[in-house]
């Protein structure tokens, strides 16, 4: 049994609509929250600004605040409602949507305490344009998935999954060069290994965007592709109503 946002909207219960839709919503201010925080930490790294690194490495407490918020509704639905097929999924894509993201908030404040030690460091930073392409790009993917999750569309979901391969890429390149680098000056060793730690949560960020993106499938359709190739999935059964 397929979930559209016509069925989704077509319960018996106003209330317990209500209380679906607000799992959706304090779900998407959660991503919202720490799609942020990645933002802020890599700009503050970038900018070498060590207030804003520490306002992110804070701020870590109010994305475990929602984690708990949001269990705890979900809690609440499954005992009170005990919702079947779609619904049930939803509930469940959500709880295990809300542990991703309070992850993906653990990878932000790493990036920023990194961030407060490069700022001590007053010579060239080797790395950085890493850092910003990553960055970039598993940010996107991490929009893309909270998009792909509001919207139901697995189609997108599905381009975030692809997605996750050539960060994996790109995050295998990157630390290839800079062992190099760390090898011919070791001057260089312990910057360079506070921005090895980052592209290395920046690239723990895109695998749980991966995740997200899985769950919107396995929301959608009722269909489990982790640990599958995304390659060998089948179009027709994704686009199948």
């Amino acid at each position: 049994m397929d979930i559209t946002s016509d069925s989704h909207s077509q319960h018996i219960s106003r209330q317990f609509n209500q209380e679906l839709e607000e799992l959706k919503t304090h779900l998407m201010a959660m991503g919202g929250l720490v799609e942020k925080q990645v933002q802020d930490a890599v700009f503050a790294l970038l900018e070498g600004d060590s207030r804003l690194a520490e306002k992110v490495r804070d701020n870590d407490r109010q994305v475990n605040d929602l984690q708990l918020q949001i269990d705890d509704e979900c809690t609440r639905v499954l005992a009170r409602r005990q919702p079947a097929a779609s619904d049930l999924r939803l509930v469940l894509a959500v709880i295990r949507a809300t542990s991703d993201l309070e992850r993906i908030g653990d990878e932000a404040s790493k990036i920023a305490r990194n961030a407060l030690l490069l700022s001590e460091n007053s010579g060239n930073i080797r790395g950085l344009v890493e850092v910003r392409h990553i960055s970039e790009h598993v940010r996107k993917m991490l929009r893309d998935a909270l998009t792909a999750f509001a919207r139901f569309d697995t189609d997108l979901a599905m381009q975030v999954v692809r997605e996750d391969e050539f960060v994996d890429d790109e995050y295998g390149s990157a630390m290839r060069s800079l062992m190099t680098f760390m090898m011919e000056d070791s001057r260089s060793i312990s910057s360079v290994l506070s921005i090895m730690w980052v592209l290395r949560a920046l690239e723990r960020v895109g695998d749980h965007a991966n995740n997200l993106a899985e769950y919107v499938v396995y929301l959608v359709k009722g269909l489990d592709i982790r640990h599958s190739d995304p390659d060998a999935i089948d179009p027709q059964v994704l686009k199948k109503s």
